[in-house]
């Protein structure tokens, strides 16, 4: 029985915990922060309850994997776990709506074909049948495998089967997800579409590779799904089967360093004042540490030593960052409104240029999300209504983001009608509220691993060059995103009990 020190109880570690700990290992879990779930957080307040990080799952085979693995009950039995239909119901900038059923590629192909045409909606049918070509192509390697010591393999070819284009005597293909809109799908609205998959995770469709198409792949195959009581209740499930194999969690234990001792790790060091040990020790032996901290955190708790091979992916610091607005509404949610509506931005080029560091700042018309769940849990009755929208900006960003929220309480009202008269009163969660629960810089983001574009979105291995040292959650392999998070978990866990021989789950 090894062991085992996990720094911080994010969704990617309690899952690597939770495993870890069913195969006979003793493991504490150090949490610098008064609770779990990292990003999975809730804010409540007068009746009402809001999640104030991701609002959907997609993908919960991964989770149900977990508790299949650890435990008798299933997810299902531990949270009540819900299909959102419809997925998304979209709302263009030219009042063009269209409601996206879960799960359904013929669904989302006819939905399309009646509100944009036949034309449109067989383009995005065909380009879904090549999506999946590239799902095909990179699922394994991207989210079900260690990182591969070749990943140059995954960097330097592009998954996506893009169709020819020819122009002025030359053929060329799609590299980008925005070279995919203009050759392929033609229409403004479904490029649109498209780019808000990208835009969802921070990322410009100008430069997002093609293999990003995976992206409405995944939603469309596997589907879109809500807890009740809000996705915090997901974070709670979680913990609960970490406590029921005996984790031992610690709050408010600040890890400082990872202590190292004739070239492996030793365990961990604790800030003054902020250590759970008792007698008065500072530090925690371990045979094995797993970090759930961004790289440059990692830096510092190893003091700067290198703990990534020669030639390992670089990783990345967060594409961008969230703008989240709580509005607490008079009045109930109208029987048949979608739990999710995407408003689409009237000027594109404008809101991608702001994610760049564009001097011209926020975007006056930003692609909002807007979430309208149907769960009396939310709210203190029948007559009131929770609403969250979320809206990219990015990291660090501080000035002028009261008048962002206001931008994005205007477009949240071609999805709510009449919302300013309903509102009770509106709360805002920025970027600085994203870096204090999960230690990211700026409130960052991390991305789902992707392949081609150089190897800019992948991720660092779950291995280090320090013998016992791994990386866990959305700041290493496969990424960011609930369920990456939770396949990190899976893969540390594994190359912890067989070894580095360990290849994934078959």
């Amino acid at each position: 029985m090894a062991r085992i020190a996990v720094i911080g109880a994010g969704m990617g570690a309690m899952a690597a915990a939770a495993r870890l700990a069913v195969a006979g290992h003793r493991v504490a879990v150090y949490e610098r922060t008064d609770t779990y779930g990292g990003a999975l957080r809730r804010l409540e307040r007068d009746g009402f309850a809001f999640d104030t990080g991701p609002g959907l799952l997609p993908l919960p085979a991964v989770y149900r994997d977990l508790f299949l693995k650890t435990g008798k009950e299933p997810l299902d039995a531990c949270v009540d776990l819900v299909q959102v239909d419809p997925s998304s119901h979209h709302v263009f900038a030219d009042g063009t709506r269209v409601s996206l059923p879960n799960a359904s590629r013929a669904g989302v192909v006819s939905a399309l074909q009646e509100a944009l045409g036949p034309a449109a909606g067989q383009r995005w049918g065909d380009f879904l049948v090549r999506a999946r070509e590239a799902w095909d192509r990179t699922r394994r390697p991207l989210l079900e495998e260690p990182l591969w010591p070749n990943w140059r393999v995954l960097a330097d070819r592009e998954p996506y089967p893009a169709v020819p284009h020819k122009k002025l005597l030359r053929t060329r293909t799609a590299g980008t997800l925005a070279e995919i809109g203009a050759w392929e799908l033609r229409d403004p609205r479904l490029v649109s579409l498209l780019g808000s998959y990208a835009l969802e995770h921070g990322l410009d469709p100008r430069s997002t590779p093609a293999s990003a198409a995976v992206l409405p792949y995944m939603e469309h195959a596997f589907g879109t799904w809500y807890v009740r009581g809000g996705m915090r209740e997901l974070a709670r499930a979680v913990y609960e089967r970490c406590v029921a194999r005996r984790v031992e969690f610690h709050f408010g234990a600040e890890v400082t360093g990872v202590l190292e001792k004739d070239g492996r790790v030793a365990g961990v060091e604790f800030a003054e004042g902020r250590s759970p040990a008792s007698g008065g020790s500072t530090a925690a032996e371990a045979d094995h540490v797993v970090a759930g901290v961004t790289p440059a955190v990692l830096d510092r708790l190893t003091r700067g030593s290198r703990v990534r091979g020669d030639g390992e992916v670089p990783g990345r610091a967060g594409a961008a960052s969230r703008l989240t607005v709580l509005l607490a509404l008079r009045g109930g949610r109208p029987e048949g409104t979608p739990h999710r509506t995407v408003v689409h931005a009237e000027d594109r080029e404008a809101e991608l240029e702001s994610l760049t560091g564009s001097p011209a700042g926020l975007p006056a018309h930003p692609t909002v999300t807007v979430l309208r769940p149907d769960d009396p849990a939310l709210v203190p009755d029948g007559a009131h209504e929770a609403v969250t929208l979320t809206s990219v900006v990015p990291p660090g960003a501080g000035p002028g983001l009261d008048e962002h929220a206001q931008r994005m309480i205007t477009a949240a009202e071609r999805a709510v009608p009449g919302l300013r008269d309903r509102l009770i009163r509106h709360e805002v969660r920025t970027p600085a509220d994203i870096a204090e629960a999960t230690g990211a810089e700026g409130g960052a983001v991390p991305v789902p691993a992707l392949a081609a574009a150089d190897g800019r979105l992948l991720h660092p291995s779950n291995g280090t060059r320090v013998p016992g040292l791994f990386t866990v959650g959305g700041w290493s392999h496969p990424g960011g995103g609930l369920p990456h998070a939770g396949m990190s978990g899976a893969l540390v866990a594994g190359l912890i009990v067989e070894g580095p021989e360990f290849r994934g789950s078959q």
